[in-house]
């Protein structure tokens, strides 16, 4: 049984209900979008099953390729059950390509390859607006230890080429992305949250055209019709029966 159990926690896009199994989690993704720290929002019909089908395929493919994510199954559209985990104040964005902030901040020029790829940490947390950390803040705050952030950046390292590959065929460019991470009941470090156009700059692989939040961000273009376009390119029909779901 799935069961949506009690509201514990409630985020710009998702809430995290309790499940009968004390180490599951249910994590409903809501249609709500939010942005500059919350401040421009919105709400898009069909936006949190689009995310909540694209997260759990990128998910699937990571498990395949022997990493520990949160993910266990899509209940159903919008609605994922995931291991509970003790997440950790973190964001860890990877860059492969200078846009956005990075050039806001940096002389680096819009749309250069960086390579290797930039790994950014952010310390999550709304009262200070998310400021960059470094590893000594990090220890000092005791968000996580030396071995612990070594341990972070080789999986989202891993992370990044597999990524980069599976949505290269389908074509699409990954620009950069934010995941975050937490520990399950062993004390493992596990990939948590989500993986969307909500969390990834995607953009097209020939066009360079914008497949994410940033239309939203800049208030440009049909940003729901690019979500689902998003989702087709990603999900595949084949997958969707798999999850006993209409095609899109």
């Amino acid at each position: 049984m799935n069961e949506i159990g009690e509201l514990f926690f409630s985020g710009k896009a998702k809430d995290v209900y309790s499940h009968e199994n004390k180490d599951y989690v249910i994590i409903k993704f809501r249609d709500d979008i939010t942005a500059g720290d919350g401040e421009k929002k919105d709400n898009l019909k069909g936006k949190g099953e689009c995310n909540s089908l694209i997260s759990s395929k990128l998910f699937e493919i990571l498990e395949e390729n022997g990493l520990s994510t949160q993910y266990i199954e899509l209940i159903e559209p919008g609605v994922i059950l995931s291991k509970k985990l003790d997440m950790i104040p973190l964001e860890v964005i990877l860059r492969n390509i200078a846009t956005g902030s990075l050039i806001k901040k940096f002389p680096f020029r819009e749309k250069q390859d960086i390579n290797p790829p930039i790994i950014q940490m952010d310390f999550k947390n709304d009262e200070y607006h998310d400021p960059m950390l470094n590893d000594d803040i990090i220890i000092a705050l005791e968000i996580a230890k030396k071995e612990e952030l070594n341990q972070i950046r080789k999986i989202t390292l891993k992370i990044n080429a597999i990524l980069s590959e599976f949505l290269k065929n389908v074509g699409v460019l990954l620009v950069d992305f934010k995941l975050e991470f937490g520990k399950d009941i062993m004390g493992n470090i596990t990939l948590g949250d989500e993986i969307s156009p909500d969390t990834c700059r995607f953009w097209n692989i020939t066009t360079f055209e914008t497949l994410d939040k940033d239309l939203f961000r800049k208030g440009e273009g049909d940003v729901m019709n690019v979500y689902r376009e998003v989702c087709k390119l990603i999900v595949s029909e084949e997958d969707l029966k798999r999850w006993g779901i209409e095609p899109l």
